[in-house]
Order: structure tokens, then C-alpha cells, then sequence
């Protein structure tokens, strides 16, 4: 978390923030880089307006109608605050929003309205080497269903005898669907999008010394070249909605100017989030020895949380909610992530608790008996991480006599708990998804609803929802029943339990390598019913990549944890493996064939899940790199591809390599899957999901932490006549779908900071770490590397390397930067290194100065290795969700 050096505040004004002139800084408004006026000097007698005033409803209302205005989702750069995005609406590239002043006091996530500006205050680029929104604008917005499930690894064999645990975040992604793992590029300092080709300015470093010598590249004015071409601009005229928590963590300080009328009213609090303004806090909210003792605070996390921001200040007003401990910490700073996102972790209230039965041990009433089918008798067992206790999924295999199997789906009737319109039901939808953090969960419902009275604990009775298939052994579905069931799981598989049965098919596992099973059935039982799964699983598979389904596999971080003080001690990257797969498979086809089933039977109130096609703009960006660098990429549909990342690459450790990064780049343009009401979408093509190539998917599988699944199990119960039709009309089952978007969307992010949080911790108790990289992008005085063996993706600037100079140049249409290393010895000639897309390169990361911030530089080349100056470096949780 990094700390903002201090800077004289301009008192009449409400201060200029630090930055270049006083044009613009990371945490408030100066003039925006095209203003003639100054708008931050400082006025006698009376306050001048920093921004504009926001127009009335009725006006926006009006714009948005006419068309004049555009509305989107404000997305910041998180390396570069200034420049800000809103999607385009016909699929374009975003709108630029450029500078605080434009943006208007509008946060990183708010539903704001813009008005376009004149196209001659357009933003600029070349076509090749613009920043691109990737650079920044998305913090990873990779579908999940893109991925396979990747729950909390166990432990791997040679790791049985340590004391400690391995864990990661529990990722909800039974259901991968859209095509990706669910780490959704973890990125560990905000680097999240990274630029595929240069940069005609010098992004970060602009205006830097560039090396002892001068950069041979230098910059033209990008309007004088024929191949300019312009980005939309534009500023906020309107917050729709702010979906930004207005919460942030940081830290305290003392104003500049100590003889100042504010000096003596508020404190200054910096956010870790550059993208935050700086906020004055009250001193009276301030701990009390904090004016006298300001240095023993240095390094005490707060969070903030902004009350108000007026039209004259640069700075917004705030209130210190509380102190959350040193910066660095794992604990405080997990509860600074929890909290600017704005996930409910607090305890459950009494009223929620009474909703749930009190007289326990819980057994199931006499009555539901005779309103579903048994299933206790069934071979029916749970596969998931071993780590998981909130188990809302079991599975099923009968053989039948014509040589067909009997599948079953088996989910957690979580309705039956949640009474529609109670404290419970009401706080699980405002809270609307369980939190997976690396070392906790936290849940949408109480824990005595989630580990016991619903979770498919083996040998006890359990109610559920199942969908049960008669399939062929090559997974065709010949029959499909829906009904509410009661099952008795026989034995609580891990992965790593299912993997071994998978991997040895004619010999039979330990008893004492197995978890404990029911005396009604026997592992030999379980063992062929996982062996037949297995094998309709795979058919299944082979038959929706076939059928144009796309996956997008990334790398993820699993860590080991040391047991007494919870600090990361290693991490690997979790490997997705044939029992993963084999649950995901069921999940799938249990969510498809729930989707048609709700939704023939209630066309206008579904609540069902699409995927929209990748952004046109960086899918054509896309195209042309693959184009220059000579892949054989077809970009036409989600299968073509598919087909295409699965056969364009071979199987040696370069090729991986490649095919790592090209699958990151490939997950930039890819949409968010999303929550929708049928009714609210007129055209059935909108519907479609474009990663897993099917008409209709919904959530069905995991009520115990996705509402949406919840919503869906009380509709499937109407859909059977066990229940009378919730009691919603299609817009309000639409708002309760936008707001699972976005609570899944800060779960997500939640998720991903969490990993990084670890990852820096490791680097700073276990760094420096030495690494093989491959590189992503190169810019003109730095470049982007995916470091391979953690995931993590770091820029790595030259300035920061101990180079006698180097030279950016493009080769073709390839950029290319030739760095020349200073000799280690006197009379030693200098080393040259050519960095190009796809150069492989050995870098460190090492912790730096500042808490958890940490940076990557590129270990120094050995001079034998090194290609002469002349020469070109290289050749040329259990579904798929989103």
C-alpha cells in the first residue's frame, strides 16, 4: 500500500494535488490538460468551482432518450488515475474521460452519464501504439465460465508431513462458464491490462531521464501522421447510480501548512487506491494524541469513508469509520479489501438467526417424506476441495440393465430454509454471494445453514433438488427428471480422492488413502460410479468443444500457509485436473437443463445468465497482433478460437509459454457473463452464452452461496407446481440480478486482491524471487512480463536496470527494445539483450520499501546467452464460469 509524499496545500483553493505543473494528481482535480483557464489559482473573496455542476434528472433523462447523453460504468486506470473509461454502446472502443475534472467526482465502478465533447478535444493515438484501455481501464474482467472449477487445492504428497496447510481462495467457481479460471489474471498491483505494443509517449516515465544516454526514439506529434485515429472524449455530466462503496483505506497525516485555518480542523487522508481522492478528515475523528504524535500513526491503516464533495474543492470531506492496524498486515488489510468494497462481513443478527430452526440436532419433519422421492438409499457422494465444509452439490451414477446409467445432480434445497421475504432471505440477497478469500470465507448465510443443516454432510440425511438423466455411456440424454429428493451421501470425496480413482481404473484404492465410507455401500461402489462419471464426463466434453465452446485456462495461486501465524510460505499454481473437470461437466449440464426448464415454463420472469461477445474493438486489436506476429489465429466464433489456442501451440516448455500469454491477451476483450430477467430482453440472440456457445444457461448448482441460485430453485419449484410463482414481477427480478452482478463482480475483485495481498506478503518474507518470464508487451522504456511459475504479470522499466542505454525500434510492425547492460567489469564489453514479444527472460521480484508493494527488475543476462544486436531474440468451484 503506498503512501502519498506531502505537498503544500493552496488553503484558498482547497488545495492543488501533487502532480506535473498543477495540471492533474492522483488524488485531486487540477485544470485538465486541454484547459486555456487555470482553473486551481486561488481566488480573493470567494471559492471558484473545480467542477461542473451535475444536471437534473429530468435533463439526463432527456439526453439519454434523445441520445445526446451516453451512460456507462466508469472504469479508472489503476496505474494511471487521470484517464478514466465508459464503455462505448455500439461495441466500439471506450470513451476516453480524460483528467479528475472530466470525471467529476464520479468513482472507480459508478453508473455515470457523460455528454461527448467536440471531436476536435478528441483523444489522439496511433493505432498501434495507444495505451489501449488494457493498459488499465479493466481490472480483469475475465467470465469465469471461461475457466474450469479450481477449488482450494490440498496439500501435494511431499508436502503431508509439514505442519501447514495449503489454501487459496475458494474460488465459487463450481461452474466455470465462461470459459476462464476463475483467478481472473491475478495482478498484484493493479497492473492489470497490459498494452501488446508501444506507446508513442512515455507513459509512466514521460519526462523521465531515460538512461546515461539519450533514447534514440523519439516522439511525433501523432496528429501530423496519416495513421492517426481518434478515441472518443468525454466528461461526466451525472452519477446514475454510485456503486462505489466511498470507502477507502489509507493512511493519516498532519496538513502541510501547520499556521493554517484547516490545519487546526482537519487531518489529510491519503487512499492506498490512487484512484480515490484525497480526503480531509475531521481531527476531532482522529485519534486524540494524533496532532502531537503524528509519526507513531505513519503506518496505521484507516478506513475512511467520503461523506461529501463539493463543487470547489479538489479534496472530498470525509469521517474516519475506524483503525484497522498496521499497514502490511494481512489482517488489517483484508478488512481494508472487505471494506472498500463494500462486502458485508459482520455478524449475523439475532433476527436473521431465529429464522433458522432452533431446536437442533435438526432432522427433516415426517411430512417431507412423502412429498419427495428417497434417494437415501442411492450410491450418492460429494466431490470438492477437502478444505470446503459448505458442500451444496452431491453426484450419482446407477447402472442400468440396457447398459445406459441413471445420473443424478443432487443440490442443497436451500429454499426450504430461506423463507421468501424473511430478515434471512432479505440479508442473503443483499448480500447475494459467499467472499472466497485466500484464508477465509465469507458467507451469504449463516454458518449453521451452510456447514450443517444444508450442507450434503456424509451419512446424514439431507433435502435436496436434483435433476437426474438417463444417459449413454457417450452422454447422450435419452430422459430428464426435476424433483425435490432426500439423499444420504455415502462418503465425502476430495478432488485428490476422485483423481485417484480416475488414474488407477483397474486397481483398487486403499482403503486407508479413502475418507471414511457408509456400511450400505463400498468403496468399490464408489470407485466404478467416479470411473463411469469420468468416462461420460469426457464424452461430454469432447461433445461442447465440438459444439463451440471456448475455454480460457490462467494460471492461479494456491498458498501454503503456516499454521500458528496464518503467513503465506510458499505457492504453486494449482493444477485442474480430470476430477475437476468431471464435476464441472454435471454442474454444466444441470444449470442448461435448469435454464430450459424455467424458462418454458415462466418465458418472462427467468432469471437466467449470458455471456455477450468479446468487445469488438480489442477483439480487432487482437486480430492484427496475431497478424503480425504471424499466429495462425481465428477469432470467428468462441470455438474457432478455442481450436485455435488448442492447436496453434506444442507441448514443449516455450510453446506453454506462448500459449500462457496469448490466453491472457485473448481474456481482455472477453465481457462479464450476467444475471437477467428473460422478460427484460427483447431479443432471444441477447441471450445467448457466447463462451459456452449455447441459447440459455442460468445458476442452479450452488444456492448455498449465490442468491441468484436460490431465486432459481424457487422457480424451478413453481415450474413443478411444489410452490406458488415468487412474487416478482420481471423488473424487480431484473434490479435483484443487476445487483448480483454487482456484488459479484466486488466478490470477484475481492477474490483477486486477496491473492495479491498473499503474493506480496510471500515476496516480502520469502523474496527476493527468481523466476523465468515470458514477455507480454513492450513499451518504449519498459515492458510487460508474465512471470510463469506465479501467474503474476509486472512491468519491468528500464530506468530500474543498470543499462548503459537503450533503443526502442520496431522491426516490421514488431516493437522491440535493445537494452545494453552496463559491464560487470572494467574492460568488459557491454552486453546487449534484445527484448521482443514472446522473449523468454529470467526476473526478480523484490519486496520494496513501501508495505506489500513490490517490483519485478530482469536479472542480468550472462553475455554467451545473448543474441548480438543484429538478431531477433526467440522464433518468431465446479462449472466453467465467468
Amino acid at each position: 500500500m503506498m503512501s502519498h509524499p506531502d505537498h503544500k496545500l493552496n488553503l484558498q483553493s482547497l488545495g492543488t494535488p501533487r502532480g506535473v505543473s498543477s495540471v492533474v494528481g492522483p488524488h485531486g482535480v487540477g485544470a485538465s490538460p486541454g484547459d486555456k483557464k487555470p482553473k486551481n489559482k486561488s481566488m480573493r473573496g470567494k471559492k471558484k468551482s473545480v467542477f461542473e455542476t451535475y444536471m437534473s434528472k429530468e435533463d439526463v433523462s432527456e439526453g439519454l432518450k434523445r441520445g445526446t447523453l451516453i451512460q456507462g460504468i466508469l472504469r479508472i486506470n489503476p496505474k494511471k488515475f487521470h484517464e478514466a473509461f465508459i464503455p462505448s454502446p455500439d461495441g466500439d472502443r471506450d470513451i476516453f474521460i480524460d483528467g479528475v475534472v472530466a470525471r467529476n467526482r464520479a468513482l472507480n465502478g459508478d453508473l455515470v452519464v457523460v455528454r461527448l465533447l467536440p471531436e476536435e478535444q478528441w483523444k489522439v493515438t496511433k493505432p498501434e501504439s495507444n495505451d489501449k484501455e488494457a493498459d488499465a481501464a479493466n481490472e480483469s474482467d475475465i467470465p469465469e465460465e471461461l475457466c474450469g472449477r479450481h477449488p482450494p487445492p490440498q496439500a501435494p504428497k511431499n508436502y503431508e508431513d509439514s505442519p501447514d496447510v495449503i489454501i487459496e481462495a475458494q474460488f465459487d467457481g463450481s461452474d466455470a462458464e465462461d470459459g476462464h479460471g476463475n483467478t481472473q489474471n491475478v495482478l498484484v498491483d493493479g497492473v492489470q491490462k497490459l498494452s501488446v505494443c508501444v506507446h508513442t509517449t512515455g507513459g509512466e516515465n514521460a519526462g523521465a531521464a531515460v538512461t546515461k544516454e539519450e533514447n534514440t526514439f523519439t516522439s511525433q506529434d501523432p496528429r501530423a501522421s496519416p495513421e492517426k485515429s481518434l478515441q472518443k472524449s468525454a466528461k461526466v455530466v451525472y452519477i446514475l447510480e454510485k456503486k462505489h462503496s466511498r470507502a477507502a483505506t489509507g493512511l493519516l497525516k498532519l496538513l502541510a501548512d501547520k499556521n493554517s485555518e484547516l490545519f487546526r480542523k482537519y487531518a489529510l487522508f491519503s487512499p492506498s487506491d490512487h484512484r480515490v481522492p484525497r480526503i480531509y478528515v475531521p481531527l476531532k475523528d482522529c485519534p486524540q494524541d494524533f496532532v502531537t504524535r503524528p509519526k507513531d500513526y505513519a503506518n496505521t491503516l484507516f478506513i475512511c469513508r467520503i461523506v461529501d464533495w463539493k463543487e470547489d474543492s479538489n479534496f472530498a470531506l470525509g469521517q474516519l469509520a475506524k483503525s484497522l492496524g498496521q499497514a502490511g498486515e494481512i489482517e488489517p488489510e483484508t478488512e481494508g479489501i472487505l471494506t472498500e468494497y463494500g462486502v458485508d462481513f459482520s455478524d449475523f443478527s439475532s433476527e436473521v438467526l431465529k429464522c433458522l430452526p432452533q431446536s437442533l440436532p435438526w432432522t427433516i419433519p415426517q411430512e417431507e417424506f412423502s412429498k419427495r422421492r428417497d434417494l437415501r438409499k442411492d450410491c450418492v457422494f460429494t466431490i470438492d476441495p477437502s478444505t470446503a465444509r459448505d458442500l451444496d452439490d452431491a453426484l450419482s451414477c446407477k447402472p442400468l440393465a440396457d447398459g445406459n446409467f441413471e445420473v443424478g445432480v443432487h443440490i442443497a434445497d436451500v429454499s426450504y430454509f430461506v423463507p421468501d421475504g424473511s430478515d434471512l432471505d432479505r440479508l442473503a440477497a443483499e448480500r447475494a454471494t459467499s467472499v472466497y478469500l485466500v484464508q477465509k470465507v465469507v458467507p451469504m448465510l449463516p454458518r449453521l445453514l451452510c456447514e450443517e443443516l444444508c450442507s450434503l454432510n456424509p451419512m446424514t440425511d439431507k433435502l435436496t433438488f436434483s435433476v437426474i438423466w438417463t444417459l449413454t455411456p457417450e452422454g447422450k440424454i435419452l430422459s430428464e427428471w426435476f424433483g425435490r429428493t432426500i439423499i444420504r451421501s455415502c462418503t465425502k470425496l476430495s478432488y485428490e480422492h476422485a483423481q485417484s480413482m480416475i488414474e488407477s481404473p483397474a486397481q483398487p484404492v486403499p482403503e486407508k488413502a479413502l475418507p471414511p465410507i457408509s456400511p450400505e455401500h463400498t468403496s468399490q461402489e464408489v470407485h466404478q460410479a467416479v470411473l463411469n462419471l469420468h468416462r461420460i464426463a469426457k464424452e461430454l466434453r469432447k461433445q461442447r468443444f465440438v459444439g463451440g465452446a471456448l475455454r480460457l485456462d490462467q494460471l492461479k495461486l494456491a498458498f501454503t500457509l503456516d499454521h500458528e501465524t496464518g503467513l503465506p510460505q510458499g505457492c504453486h499454481v494449482y493444477e485442474y485436473r480430470d476430477s475437476n473437470k468431471l464435476v464441472e461437466e454435471f454442474m454444466l449440464l444441470a444449470n442448461m437443463a435448469v435454464a430450459h426448464k424455467v424458462h418454458r415454463a415462466f418465458p418472462e420472469r427467468a432469471l437466467l445468465r449470458r455471456h455477450p461477445p468479446p468487445q469488438t474493438k480489442m477483439l480487432n486489436d487482437l486480430v492484427e497482433f496475431c497478424d503480425q506476429m504471424g499466429l495462425p489465429m481465428d477469432f470467428s466464433s468462441a470455438g474457432a478460437l478455442n481450436k485455435s489456442l488448442t492447436e496453434t501451440f506444442g507441448d514443449d516448455t516455450y510453446s506453454l509459454a506462448r500459449k500462457e500469454v496469448l490466453t491472457n491477451m485473448c481474456s481482455r476483450p472477453m465481457q462479464m457473463a450476467l444475471y437477467f430477467c428473460s422478460g427484460m430482453l427483447e431479443d432471444r440472440t441477447q441471450f445467448r452464452h457466447y463462451a459456452l456457445n449455447i441459447p440459455l444457461y442460468t445458476h442452479f448448482t450452488s444456492p448455498i452461496r449465490r442468491f441468484p441460485d436460490l431465486m432459481v430453485h424457487r422457480l424451478l419449484a413453481a415450474a413443478l407446481g411444489y410452490r406458488a410463482l415468487p412474487d416478482l414481477e420481471p423488473d424487480a427480478v431484473q434490479k435483484q440480478a443487476d445487483h448480483c452482478n454487482d456484488r459479484r463482480m466486488a466478490s470477484k475483485r475481492v477474490q483477486e486482491l486477496s491473492t495479491s495481498l498473499f503474493f506480496a506478503v510471500l515476496v516480502k518474507e520469502s523474496g527476493p524471487l527468481e523466476s523465468e518470464a515470458m514477455v507480454m508487451g513492450v513499451l518504449n522504456q519498459a515492458f510487460d512480463v508474465l512471470v510463469l511459475c506465479y501467474g503474476v504479470q509486472k512491468r519491468i522499466y528500464c530506468n530500474a536496470l543498470p543499462l548503459r542505454t537503450y533503443h526502442f525500434q520496431k522491426v516490421g510492425k514488431k516493437p522491440e527494445l535493445t537494452l545494453v547492460w552496463e559491464p560487470e567489469d572494467i574492460g568488459q564489453e557491454p552486453v546487449y539483450q534484445v527484448i521482443s514479444i514472446f522473449s523468454l527472460v529470467e526476473v526478480v521480484l523484490r519486496a520494496e520499501d513501501t508495505a506489500l508493494k513490490y517490483s519485478a527488475i530482469l536479472k542480468r543476462p550472462a553475455t554467451k546467452d545473448i543474441p548480438g544486436l543484429a538478431e531477433e531474440e526467440g522464433s518468431d468451484n465446479h462449472e466453467q464460469e465467468d
